[in-house]
């Protein structure tokens, strides 16, 4: 008789036992259910109140005779990253201004983690960078984990080297490699109306920064898998560790160099170039003074 109580009262407490973990099942699916259903409803917004060195974005005017007029291109003089001078002006260049491309990645945090970004050079010895990056609001920092749940629209910021290199080397203190690429003019070219005609699209229609799919990386492989020969992969770990991204560039012989692989990553780190440089003379000059570069065609 005392057996059956005893099991009585085990089945009770498993019963219990049981329906707790139901229960807190059935919490835990609803809140994954509300947050994907928060995910899936936000929308990229233009109209937000927007970080000040960030709340213009650039527009381009794509004119007759492959001309384009590039509208808002910045060049902030920052002396921190909350303290800088907001500065853009207009620029109107041919398609055949553009000669050279260059590969800039900059290492932040975390081993393997950093931001991509491009700079091409035009015949009258000036840069215009891109450089793919979430658009913050006032206050906001940036977040892999928010970036990966719509937190935060995507800008292609045009702006002046000295702008988007020196706030990295001079005022975060990370470091800046500036690699040469190897490609033949029509192939830079096209590249960078491609680039163009998307920043000036996302003025239009905005769009999600993702961390995984839609990030400065994936969107620099998007836009030379286009037009580019090399066998450049769809898709590489190395995507989500974009330090290493100058490897799959220097084993398709896309960096401009005959430097074995450790020495080139050291011989294009322009960091101290670029902090020793206080605002005096051609920033883009300056940086790449020392480099040893292949003339293409």
């Amino acid at each position: 008789m005392n057996c059956v109580a005893d099991l009585g009262g085990a089945t009770a407490g498993g019963w219990k036992k049981l329906t707790g973990l139901t229960i807190a099942l059935a919490a835990l699916a609803a809140i994954i259910l509300a947050i994907l259903g928060y995910v899936l409803v936000r929308r990229p917004s233009l109209n937000r109140n927007w970080s000040p060195d960030q709340a213009l974005m650039p527009r381009v005017d794509f004119l007759a005779g492959d001309r384009l007029h590039i509208k808002d291109i910045r060049n902030i003089n920052y002396r921190t990253t909350r303290d800088y001078d907001l500065n853009f002006y207009d620029k109107e260049i041919a398609l055949e201004d553009v000669e050279t491309a260059w590969l800039v990645i900059s290492p932040f945090g975390a081993p393997g983690i950093a931001h991509a970004f491009l700079s091409f050079g035009l015949k009258d010895g000036t840069f215009i960078a891109v450089s793919i990056e979430v658009r913050r609001q006032k206050r906001q920092k940036f977040s892999p984990l928010k970036a990966f749940v719509r937190r935060f629209e995507m800008m292609y910021v045009i702006a002046d080297e000295q702008d988007v290199i020196k706030v990295r080397t001079n005022c975060v203190k990370d470091k800046v490699r500036l690699f040469p690429v190897q490609a033949e003019k029509k192939v830079i070219r096209a590249v960078f109306l491609d680039v163009m005609q998307r920043a000036d699209k996302l003025g239009r229609e905005p769009e999600f920064y993702n961390t995984l799919w839609n990030n400065c990386t994936t969107n620099i492989i998007v836009h030379t898998r286009r037009f580019s020969k090399k066998p450049i992969p769809f898709w590489n770990i190395h995507y989500l560790f974009p330090e290493s991204l100058d490897k799959i560039a220097y084993k398709l012989n896309i960096i401009d160099t005959h430097l074995p692989y450790d020495e080139a990553r050291q011989h294009f780190d322009i960091t101290e170039l670029a902090q020793a440089c206080d605002g005096g003379g051609d920033f883009s000059k300056i940086i790449r003074k020392h480099l040893l570069i292949r003339p293409v065609d």
